[in-house]
């Protein structure tokens, strides 16, 4: 009987453990997500900024197709995906909606700025 009780304590034990490491893990990976999507927000914010103030310095607006298409191809090309034209348009708004980046809230994804856009 007493085997048996020492058995299912150390059972008891092992389930908590697994159970506690899992809740770190949970924890952590909510954080990094958390963490990167900042990141992600913030250096579309920034590649916005960027786009607006090059049409500023050509002093002509070029915002038709032909600056989004090549955007969107030579960033595709060199960093991969993530930059489809429409992508790129977005990140453009995403600084002339919010041009103080300090309005960017830490809670909102990519996904949410998009769709409020």
């Amino acid at each position: 009987m007493i085997n048996k009780e020492i058995i299912e304590k150390k059972e008891v034990d092992y389930d908590t453990l697994i159970s506690s490491i899992g809740t770190l893990l949970e924890k952590a990976r909510k954080s990094v997500y958390t963490k990167v999507n900042q990141i992600l927000v913030k250096t579309y914010w920034r590649i916005g900024k960027k786009i607006v103030e090059f049409n500023q310095k050509k002093g002509r607006a070029r915002y038709g197709s032909k600056l989004f298409n090549s955007l969107a191809r030579d960033l595709r090309k060199r960093y991969g995906k993530g930059f489809s034209r429409s992508n790129v348009i977005y990140m453009r708004l995403l600084y002339l909606k919010y041009q103080k980046s300090q309005t960017l809230s830490d809670q909102l994804t990519w996904s949410h700025y998009v769709e409020l856009l």
